[in-house]
């Protein structure tokens, strides 16, 4: 079974190679790399093309934001299941995909696991631990969700329900995974690992007002789906990342 693996980035030359590496040194054979590249200009295009044969598709031009570039890269790929990883990111393993892979043989739309935060400028000091837990679509109600860049999806169910909502400037993957998860009955399976490390900074934490519209765009994501929204999410949510916060620091 080939799975997609998306990579979008833009002027981030100084860590793709890092988000590459990861995805080229798996040991899942089947996998398919494509690389939506913004049309960057710090040299980010020039780091690409030294893996230019060992990368499947490479495409490199202006996009409206990173939503639009996702939905490109789904759209030019080939693979029966389609994953994300960043250019802040790096699987976490060289066997990560082989085990998310081994589960779809199982009959699974949807597989998912863990998440870490790693300082940005030394991807060895772990600042936040993602443990997302077993699946249970109801806690969606309180601000819960598969963490994006460790969850893998059939490629039929971005047929079925559609790719991100571009309305959304930060939380179109929440909105995305609400969509698939809560609102329709999938076969969902956690893998207990973590599968993707970040760097610390991403669009939706990176200043207060970022947090304001990422919150309000998980509001108004339970509202485009017509779905009742428990109010305190607002609350719940941002909650659940302090949680991951002290959890990892006091153990």
């Amino acid at each position: 079974m080939k799975v997609s693996i998306i990579t979008v980035v833009y002027n981030n030359k100084d860590t793709i190679s890092d988000t590459i590496e990861s995805v080229l040194n798996q040991t899942y054979q089947d996998i398919e790399y494509i690389v939506i590249d913004g049309l960057s200009s710090d040299g980010t295009l020039d780091v690409i093309n030294r893996y230019e044969k060992r990368i499947s598709k490479v495409v490199s031009e202006e996009d409206s934001g990173i939503y639009d570039a996702m939905n490109k890269g789904i759209s030019i790929s080939a693979g029966e299941v389609i994953g994300f990883i960043n250019a802040d990111d790096m699987l976490h393993s060289s066997q990560c995909i082989e085990k998310i892979m081994h589960l779809f043989n199982d009959g699974f739309d949807v597989v998912y696991g863990d998440k870490i935060y790693v300082d940005r400028n030394d991807s060895s000091k772990l600042l936040r631990y993602w443990k997302a837990g077993s699946f249970d679509k109801n806690k969606y109600r309180y601000g819960w969700m598969t963490p994006h860049l460790s969850t893998y999806i059939k490629r039929e169910v971005y047929e079925k329900h559609g790719g991100f909502d571009t309305r959304f400037k930060i939380a179109a993957d929440y909105e995305l995974m609400l969509r698939f998860l809560y609102k329709n009955n999938l076969k969902v399976k956690y893998l207990p690992e973590v599968i993707a490390k970040m760097r610390a900074g991403g669009v939706s934490n990176s200043s207060f007002l970022n947090i304001i519209i990422s919150n309000y765009e998980v509001y108004k994501s339970w509202r485009v789906n017509d779905l009742k929204i428990w109010p305190l999410i607002i609350i719940t949510k941002p909650a659940s990342k302090i949680k991951q916060v002290f959890s990892w620091n006091s153990s």
